[in-house]
Formats: C-alpha cells, structure tokens, sequence
C-alpha cells in the first residue's frame, strides 16, 4: 500500500491540520507497537514507557512538517529507531546510569507481553519463560542496528523496503543485516530450539 492510500497518512494529514481526534487515533492505534519496539530494542520498562511517549511527543510536534512521501508507519518507525539509538549511545556514554536497567523476568509485566492466555502446565510455562529470556538476552547483543532491523522485520512485519527507510540504508544492507542477526540468533538459540530454524 502506497502512501497516498495508507489510512493512517490520511489521519497523520489530519493530525497536522490540528485534528487532536485524529492524532489521539493514531497513538491509539501505534502506542502498542512502539512500546514493544522501544522495551525490546532497550528493555527497561521505565526507560521504555518514557520513551515511547517521547516518540509520540515527536510526532506531535513534527506534525507540521510532515509529508506524506511513505507510509506512517514508516515515519513513526525511523522516529522510535532514532530515540532509541541516542538512548543507547546516551547509555553508552553513561553506562553507571543503567546498571539496573535489566528487566526482572518475574515482576516486570512488559517481560511477559509475549505470554499465551491460554491453559499451560506449569512445566510448559517454566520451558518458554527461560526461552523467552534467551531469545531476548540474544537479540541484546545484537549490534544496535541488526536488532532494530530484526524486531523490524519480525514484530511491525514491515517489508524489506519500508525498513530500509527506516534504519535510512540500501536495501541490499538491510536484507544483510537481517541476515546475519537471524544467523547469530539462530546459532546462538540452537541449544534451546529442536530445529534450530528461524522461522519466519
């Protein structure tokens, strides 16, 4: 879908005319994805939910330079990775700051975002808790952008091209870094999978 006939372009236009309604169906619509984005490619949840409403905060106030050159969600996307990458250069910079940024994988909610409601032996739910973990403590040492091109990829199910934009390389890069993050997770989570094949 061009960007022309993307229904959220058409509501972020709105949004830029001064349509508050508009706006607040948007946020409504992304404040989700964004959260899971931002808390998987930093996962402090506090750290996340301050971020994530920073995203939104940008979106508001780029609203009157927005053009409608690609999707919305491409925009918002390319605005959340921005964040993101300060946040970690900032962490970087500043590593004392973060040494308690790790997420407790028994009290923190956003840990278990990915939990089936349905009816599981305890067994069962113990075996994807430490799966859940390693597949998260392998996407953390990812290089920053192979891990946004990965959580791209996988949880926004944006296409090659629209990621492209996002992380702002050549499409032949993007596919490369997916690539190898899916090549460095796999051998990594070999021991905790059967096949060890990412699925896609």
């Amino acid at each position: 879908m061009g960007a022309e006939q993307d229904p959220d372009t058409v509501l972020m236009l709105r949004a830029k005319r001064g349509d508050r309604e508009a706006f607040v169906a948007l946020v409504e619509k992304y404040k989700q994805p964004v959260m899971n984005l931002v808390y998987r490619a930093l996962p402090d949840a506090t750290e996340a939910e301050d971020l994530a409403q920073s995203v939104f905060v940008q979106v508001h106030k780029s609203a009157p330079r927005y053009r409608a050159s690609a999707k919305f969600s491409t925009w918002l996307f390319t605005i959340a990775r921005n964040l993101c990458l300060n946040e970690i250069r900032r962490r970087t910079r500043h590593p004392a700051q973060s040494l308690d940024g790790m997420p407790d994988p028994e009290g923190d909610e956003h840990s278990r975002q990915v939990a089936d409601d349905r009816q599981t032996n305890p067994g069962d739910l113990l075996l994807r808790s430490e799966l859940t973990m390693k597949v998260e403590e392998a996407l953390r040492a990812l290089p920053d952008n192979q891990r946004l091109a990965i959580l791209l990829c996988r949880q926004e199910e944006l296409s090659y091209e629209e990621i492209a934009r996002v992380l702002g390389c050549s499409l032949a890069a993007t596919k490369s870094l997916i690539h190898r993050g899916r090549e460095t997770l796999k051998q990594r989570l070999k021991p905790y999978l059967r096949t060890g094949v990412w699925t896609e």
